[in-house]
């Protein structure tokens, strides 16, 4: 469970950091965001798989659906980010696509 917390911030924050860099966001503030969106999501994500077991790939479907959202509202709502609705949608995307991809992947 750890491991794949630090994988999926690494990760995300690679994304996060590209976006950053491409568009000329405040890499620190993106950075820190989606560390906070990551501690609060990660844990509710591992907690609804244990209790959920049975039911694995649709709960991780939807708390998949319910992270992006979440981890997009919190981009957007850091002031510092400088993120219109849209950009931090679509940036909360492309960082969970990623992170997804990846954990599909690999061993962890």
């Amino acid at each position: 469970m750890i491991a794949t917390f630090f994988v999926t911030v690494l990760i995300e924050n690679i994304v996060a950091g590209g976006y950053a860099v491409l568009r000329r966001k405040p890499i620190i503030h993106l950075l820190f965001s989606c560390l906070l969106a990551n501690l609060l999501t990660q844990p509710l994500l591992w907690l609804g798989l244990r209790v959920f077991f049975q039911d694995y790939l649709l709960v991780l479907c939807i708390a998949e659906f319910g992270i992006w959202i979440t981890e997009g509202a919190i981009l957007f709502l850091y002031p510092h980010n400088q993120l219109r609705l849209r950009e931090a949608l679509v940036l909360s995307l492309a960082m969970n696509l990623a992170s997804f991809s990846a954990g599909w992947f690999l061993p962890l």
